[in-house]
């Protein structure tokens, strides 16, 4: 039983740090993009590309093995509504996810480029920047679900 709620806990903070990196990267992306500083937006988007390697990545690992781990512990069936709802939310989630490293990186080589000629951000910047924000909306959303499903199995 002590085995059980480790893994379980471990399992709840891989989604809070999920959660919670998502977050953080979206408020300083958002307030490095308001700035309109492409040095600040490069250095944004730097540090966002890292805690999404180290943070996110690590937990998007994890979460299968501690979750297939907890159904095996627990005898639960793969076909209960809540988990496969949120097994389908979890690659909806992956699916949008992964498009938003390759812009935060796109976003980030912009900036740089931008400070070293001494230029503006081009219009590429912005237009990913968009899509950023409307691959997050749905991204964070499933996320915010599968953590209700997580704790509610209300089916």
């Amino acid at each position: 039983m002590v085995l059980f709620h480790v893994i379980q806990y471990v399992h709840a903070l891989g989604a809070i740090v999920i959660l919670g990196t998502g977050i953080g990267i979206a408020f300083f992306m958002l307030m490095a993009h308001r700035s309109a500083d492409p040095a600040f937006i490069a250095k944004t988007a730097e540090v966002a590309v890292i805690a999404d390697f180290l943070f996110t990545l690590s937990a998007v690992l994890l979460q299968p093995v501690t979750g297939g781990l907890l159904m095996w512990l627990s005898s639960t069936s793969i076909t209960e509504g809540w988990l496969m709802t949120a097994l389908g939310l979890y690659l909806i989630a992956g699916l949008f996810w992964v498009p938003v490293i390759f812009m935060q990186i796109e976003m980030r080589d912009l900036a740089r480029t931008a400070v070293v000629k001494g230029a503006p951000l081009p219009p590429r910047y912005f237009t990913l920047f968009r899509r950023w924000v409307l691959c997050g909306i749905p991204g964070f959303g499933a996320v915010m679900i599968i953590l209700w499903l997580m704790f509610v199995k209300p089916f």
